[in-house]
Order: structure tokens, then C-alpha cells, then sequence
């Protein structure tokens, strides 16, 4: 395709194993080629060098970041490249043999004002067998609005806005923060039609757990954006409520014994008894029911709201004054 628009591509990566399915894919696909492609090795405590594939895209290079997590590896790499639209793809996606012709006509459609254009992702599920809560958390990618799985943005829009927002410490929140303030500043973001598969990446059965975390993401969100950024956003809302509520009948029922009230204690135990079988049955019926999933889904349901709510408060302490994060260039 002649005359196509140049772009570049950044991978960040903590050097998982999908990192080389990710650059075989990219190099295998058909259409213009990018005129870079910049890996970000963001490996804390590198064992070596980054192994990349052979027959990876001619050229590619590698940056090292150590470890500052993926907003800040992100704006190494679109920093180093020159082109005027930069491609962020994650380690453990694959694009499909015409991506690139897509992503050029995604490109060659976008107007003066567009200022990003969001790849399709599509994640496979088992056709055996009724997919995991971690396989239809994952699956949840697919609606999900302007992430960095496949997420083309011109070199201007990250220039203007300074990229990434380097306070956002895991892949979270940082891709939409980005899209709020791109919109902000009068540049249209929209979806294209090149496609990306997002493989569901393995995971033990804490994995849950530790996504609480993302709440106090949330909370630095609210601060740079308001309450009303979920719906700009078009991020859902989550549970954070109920988890609340939940976590309150915990507290009343510790509370009333310590007291010496057992029939209160009692009553708040029974409803935090009720309302944690109700969370855990939400996340099972539509899941596989092995024995090994519905033992994950009990344990994590009853760790789970009490852990969000601790997230979520020390990230409304920790972000109560938001700071300027110096992520400009």
C-alpha cells in the first residue's frame, strides 16, 4: 500500500514469555511495516539481556527502563521514536496476519482532529467448557475503550499532553487517563478495524486479589477527573459499593463481640454471611464450577471486599492532593 503513513511501535515488557509470540506476529503480518519497532525492557532486576526472536521485525531495539512500571515505559519508547504515530501493542497480544494493512487504513482514515485510534481486541475462550472468572475478566478487553493493548496515537497528542501519567503504577487506568486528557485538549480518539488477539495469559487463583490494587488507581482518577470520569471513560463501575457494605457488616460483627453484644454480632455476621455467598455465587454460576474454581471463587470473595476498600482509602490519601507528575517532555 503506497504512501501509507509511517508509524512506529512500543512494547513494553517485564520479559514474559509472551514477548516473542507478540514480535514473530508483528513481523509476520502483511502491509507496510512499521518504521521502528522499540521494545521497553522494564525488567526491575534484569538477568541479562532481552532475548527477541530471530525473525522478529529487522532493526527492532531495545530500551531499559528497570523496573518504573508500564506508564513510564511507554514514554521511553514513544520518546525515542520519530514517526508521527506511534502504535503501543502489549506483550502478550498478537495481531493477525493483516493487521497492518488495517492499521494503515486506520490511519489513512483518520481526520485532522482524530488524535488516536483504538485497535479491536479479540480474546479466545475454551469452546469445551464454560471460561474461568480470570477468562471473562480478560474477555472483558473487548469492550474495553481506548486501551494500550492496541492503541495508535499521534506523536503530537503524546507531545502535548506529556504522555503517560507515571503515577499510575501498573498497567491501569494509565491508557485511560491518557485518552481523558487527549480528549481534554479537543483531539478525537476513535476505534478502528484492525483486529489484535489477546490470548488469556496463565494465572494463579490470587490473581484476583491482587487486581484490588487497581482501586487506588481509581481514586487518583477521581482526583485528575472528577466522579463522573467513569462514564467519559466508559469504564464500568465495579462493585466498590457493595464491597464497602460488605466490609461494614465484617467490622460491626468483630465490633459487637468485642463489645460483649453477641446477638448483634450474630445479626452482622449472618448478613455479611449472606452478602459474601451472594458475591462468590455471582462469580461461579456463570463459570465452570470444577472444584478448583469454586474454591477460588470462595476464598477470594470473602478477601476481596475488604481489600478494595483498603485500596481505594489509601489511594484517596496517598492522591488527595494531585501533584504535577513531571511526565511532560
Amino acid at each position: 500500500m503506497s504512501g501509507a503513513v509511517e508509524y512506529a511501535v512500543v512494547v513494553p515488557t517485564i520479559g514474559r514469555p509472551c514477548l516473542d509470540a507478540c514480535l514473530r506476529a508483528l513481523a509476520a503480518c502483511s502491509g507496510p511495516p512499521p518504521v521502528e519497532v522499540v521494545v521497553v525492557d522494564d525488567r526491575p532486576e534484569p538477568d541479562g539481556a532481552l532475548r527477541l526472536p530471530p525473525d522478529g521485525v529487522p532493526g527492532t531495539r531495545v530500551l531499559a527502563t528497570g523496573g518504573r512500571g508500564p506508564a513510564a515505559a511507554r514514554n521511553a519508547g514513544w520518546r525515542a521514536v520519530g514517526a508521527p504515530w506511534v502504535v503501543f501493542l502489549d506483550d502478550d497480544v498478537q495481531v493477525l496476519p493483516d493487521w497492518a494493512d488495517r492499521l494503515a487504513a486506520d490511519l489513512a482514515k483518520a481526520g485532522d482532529s482524530t488524535g488516536g485510534v483504538q485497535g479491536r481486541l479479540t480474546v479466545p475462550l475454551p469452546e469445551d467448557r464454560r471460561p474461568t472468572d480470570w477468562e471473562r475478566g480478560t474477555a472483558g478487553l473487548e469492550r474495553a475503550a481506548w486501551a494500550t493493548a492496541d492503541m495508535a496515537y499521534r506523536a503530537t497528542v503524546l507531545k502535548e499532553t506529556g504522555g503517560f501519567d507515571e503515577r499510575f503504577p501498573r498497567a491501569f487506568r494509565e491508557d485511560a487517563d491518557l485518552a481523558l486528557r487527549a480528549m481534554d485538549a479537543g483531539w478525537s480518539l476513535r476505534r478502528g478495524e484492525r483486529v489484535t488477539r489477546h490470548p488469556v495469559r496463565p494465572a494463579d487463583r490470587w490473581v484476583s486479589v491482587r487486581a484490588q490494587r487497581g482501586n487506588a488507581d481509581d481514586a487518583l482518577m477521581g482526583r485528575l477527573h472528577g466522579a463522573h470520569w467513569w462514564a467519559r471513560a466508559q469504564a464500568p463501575r465495579g462493585r466498590l459499593p457493595g464491597h464497602l457494605a460488605v466490609t461494614a457488616l465484617a467490622c460491626a460483627a468483630v465490633l459487637g463481640v468485642a463489645a460483649g453484644r453477641p446477638r448483634a454480632a450474630a445479626a452482622a455476621g449472618a448478613l455479611w454471611a449472606c452478602a459474601t455467598a451472594e458475591f462468590a455465587w455471582k462469580r461461579i454460576a456463570p463459570g465452570p464450577r470444577t472444584r478448583d474454581e469454586v474454591t477460588t471463587m470462595i476464598a477470594t470473595s470473602a478477601v476481596i471486599p475488604p481489600l478494595a476498600v483498603w485500596h481505594r482509602v489509601a489511594g484517596g490519601v496517598r492522591h488527595r492532593a494531585p501533584a504535577p507528575w513531571g511526565g511532560a517532555s
